[in-house]
């Protein structure tokens, strides 16, 4: 059997959206057998700071337990190291020049999904922390595969702040209403693509069928786990 490399998770930020994370790294691994999926590690810290509020407010409090956490997965050796929070990815530089392990960059992640689409689309739609936005985690990468990067506005950014806040709080239903309600406004402002920027976001939106096409920054970096386990993932470089 193939040898997998050790995948090093960083979880936590928030918890509910880690345990979909995993369960996303579970599909889209091919497996047949238990022996058939990726070995992992995973290191959940709730307790890690509010990074949007920190990028918001000038504040690098998040950084240090990140690195603290990022180490530990380190020195158990892990090859590659995920971290199932957007918003976090606003510190991967410094965090990966703390550490030996490769961390795999989520918009990286979802610009090889971008290209991997048959048809790409031509206005993204980005619903994220106002961190992720503000601090740049998807532009340049976004605008490589699409013709328009579309931003909320300031009360279609209440809605997703409200549907993250909710699932963080585990208040489902209003985070589906809300998250549904920002989806469609999206929508109507030209938006053919969804980019579900945060990761509490893919639940709060799991029932949404309907509209523009939805894309999973959560699934993309899951896969992108997987083929760093078997290998794909050497050859590629974070931008």
């Amino acid at each position: 059997m193939h040898q997998k490399s050790l995948i090093g998770i960083l979880g936590g930020m928030g918890p509910t959206a880690t345990v979909d994370f995993l369960s996303k790294v579970i599909s889209a691994t091919k497996a047949d057998v238990d022996q058939e999926h990726i070995p992992l590690i995973v290191h959940d810290v709730p307790q890690i700071p509010d990074r949007s509020s920190a990028i918001e407010n000038g504040r690098d409090d998040p950084f240090l337990p990140m690195l603290a956490g990022i180490r530990l997965l380190d020195a158990a050796g892990v090859e590659f190291i995920a971290i199932p929070c957007n918003t976090a990815h606003y510190w991967h530089g410094r965090l990966q020049r703390g550490c030996r392990a490769k961390i795999l960059h989520i918009a990286d992640a979802v610009a090889h999904y971008v290209t991997q689409m048959a048809e790409r689309p031509r206005t993204i739609a980005v619903m994220a922390t106002r961190g992720t936005i503000s601090g740049g985690i998807y532009s340049q990468r976004l605008l490589e595969g699409a013709e328009q990067v579309l931003v909320p506005d300031e009360g279609t950014q209440l809605l997703i702040d409200r549907a993250i806040t909710g699932v963080k709080a585990n208040q489902i239903s209003a985070a589906r209403k809300a998250a549904t309600e920002a989806a469609g406004l999206l929508a109507d402002a030209g938006a053919d693509c969804l980019l579900l920027a945060c990761t509490e976001l893919p639940v709060a939106l799991s029932d949404f069928d309907h509209g523009p096409l939805i894309m999973d920054a959560t699934e993309a970096l899951a896969r992108a786990c997987v083929r760093a386990s078997v290998g794909e993932a050497r050859m590629e470089t974070v931008g």
